[in-house]
């Protein structure tokens, strides 16, 4: 799943992520580790795409770009 990378978490961290993916019936903890990531990412994304878009409003109120 994870092509080799190995990554190294906190013990208790891991053992929080052990918990909530059997808990929430993921197959496996990586299956949670790569949705949450995925999940957060989605929202740094969107947010750096929201920033983007209100710099360019910005520049345009003030007359630097068309």
């Amino acid at each position: 799943m994870f092509g080799g990378s190995k990554v190294k978490l906190d013990k208790e961290l891991l053992e929080r992520c052990k918990k909530h993916a059997e808990d929430a019936g993921y197959s496996s903890v990586e299956e949670f580790i790569t949705y949450a990531l995925e999940k957060e990412l989605r929202k740094v994304e969107e947010r750096s795409r929201e920033g983007e878009e209100e710099i360019t409003k910005r520049l345009k109120v003030l007359g630097y770009i068309e």
